[in-house]
């Protein structure tokens, strides 16, 4: 009985990821119990019940576009599933609450959860972040040159892209 309960922890987390890692949010949500407790220490945010904890999942993963996740390390007990996973995304919009990295920026984050599991299903998620921009966000600046012309250039990290026009190319220059 001990080992089946077990296994059944181990595959309802695992169906959890594999549904988040395929943004199905829909289907992670069903693994959760009705009074779910969402955590997240890092960002400061607790979601209280299912409805709320489904918000703030459909907001979050609209804005990742993962590219990866990778699981270091599993175990489980009757009443809990530990897991240490590493994701690779790209933050893609704005509805991450607290998220400590501008949108556009390509993340790894360690994520360390700990699920609390009743009846083989999640009663409790408390996932600790560390987020690791591996590339910084694109992010357009604007200025004026001259009196009336109104740039827009993009910044990476320490470097600037001019636009492909130039007005010191050829074709602006007076004759």
């Amino acid at each position: 009985m001990r080992d089946d309960l077990i296994a059944a922890n181990l595959a309802a987390v695992e169906a959890h990821f594999h549904s988040e890692a395929v943004n199905d949010v829909e289907k992670a949500l069903e693994l959760y119990t009705d009074d779910v407790v969402w955590e997240s220490p890092v960002r400061n945010l607790s979601f209280h019940g299912k409805a709320a904890a489904a918000e703030n999942y459909r907001k979050m993963f609209a804005s990742f576009r993962i590219e990866e996740f990778r699981c270091l390390e599993r175990f489980a007990t009757e009443n809990r599933v530990v897991d240490d996973s590493i994701a690779t995304l790209v933050l893609v919009g704005d509805t991450v609450k607290n998220a400590p990295v501008p949108v556009g920026s390509k993340v790894q984050i360690r994520l360390l959860h700990i699920f609390d599991m009743r009846e083989g299903k999640i009663s409790r998620e408390l996932v600790f972040e560390d987020w690791k921009v591996i590339q910084p966000a694109i992010q357009e600046l604007s200025f004026s040159v001259g009196k009336s012309v109104a740039r827009s250039i993009k910044a990476l990290g320490s470097g600037i892209i001019l636009p492909q026009a130039s007005y010191a190319s050829p074709s602006n220059l007076r004759r």
